[in-house]
C-alpha cells in the first residue's frame, strides 16, 4: 500500500473515531431517562429508602431520615467526569431550593478518603454517603440497567420514585421536575389514619 493510501486510510479511521467519540460524549453528557414500570419505581424507592450507608465521618445514615423532603439521590464517583461536572450545579440547587424542602443526597461509589477530599474541595453542601462496590445492586434496584454513572433519581415527599436520569443531569430539566414536587404535600398513608 502506498504512503498516500495509508495516510488516507488513517485519516478516515481518525475521523470515524472522532465522530464516534463525539456521539458517545453527547449521549453520555446529557442524561436520558429510562421508563420504569410503577412496580420498578416502587421497588427502587423502597430499596433506596431502606439503605443505610456511612457518611464522610463514618457514621451510618439511613436514607429514610429524609423522607418528607423531595430527594434527589445522585450516584457518583470522583473518577467520573460527568459526575464532577454536575456536582457544582447540585450545590447551587441545594442552596436555592433547600429551604423549600429539597435535599440532594450524594451516594459515592468510591474510596472514602477520595470522596471526603473531593467533597471538601468542591464544598458539597448536602449529605454525602459512601457506598462500596456492593452499592451497584442498589443502583440496579433503582432502575439503572446499564450500571453506569452518574445515575440520579428523584423521590417525592411521599417516598415515590418519580424520575430517573442516566448520565449528566441538565439542571433546567431537573428544576422543571423538582419545583412542582416542592409544592406538593406528602400523600397521607390511609393505613396509618385512625377512625
Amino acid at each position: 500500500m502506498s504512503k498516500f493510501k495509508q495516510i488516507i486510510l488513517y485519516s478516515c479511521v481518525a475521523i470515524f473515531a472522532l465522530g464516534a467519540g463525539s456521539f458517545l460524549r453527547t449521549l453520555l453528557s446529557e442524561a436520558y431517562q429510562t421508563e420504569l414500570s410503577s412496580e420498578e419505581s416502587q421497588q427502587g424507592a423502597q430499596a433506596i429508602l431502606a439503605a443505610s450507608l456511612p457518611d464522610l465521618q463514618g457514621e451510618n445514615q439511613e436514607v429514610s431520615q429524609w423522607l418528607g423532603k423531595v430527594m434527589v439521590v445522585n450516584f457518583w464517583a470522583t473518577w467520573c467526569t460527568p459526575c464532577r461536572e454536575e456536582i457544582p450545579e447540585f450545590i447551587e440547587a441545594q442552596k436555592k431550593y433547600g429551604e423549600q424542602g429539597l435535599i440532594f443526597i450524594g451516594i459515592a461509589i468510591d474510596q472514602a478518603d477520595k470522596v471526603k477530599m473531593f467533597s471538601q474541595e468542591f464544598g458539597i453542601n448536602y449529605p454525602v454517603l459512601v457506598g462500596s462496590f456492593d452499592t451497584w445492586s442498589l443502583l440496579e434496584a433503582a432502575g439503572n440497567r446499564h450500571s453506569a454513572l452518574p445515575y440520579t433519581v428523584v423521590i417525592n415527599r411521599s417516598g415515590e420514585l418519580v424520575e430517573n436520569y442516566l448520565g449528566r443531569v441538565d439542571l433546567k430539566k431537573l428544576e422543571k421536575m423538582v419545583i412542582p414536587l416542592l409544592k406538593e404535600p406528602p400523600k397521607i398513608d390511609q393505613s396509618t389514619q385512625t377512625s
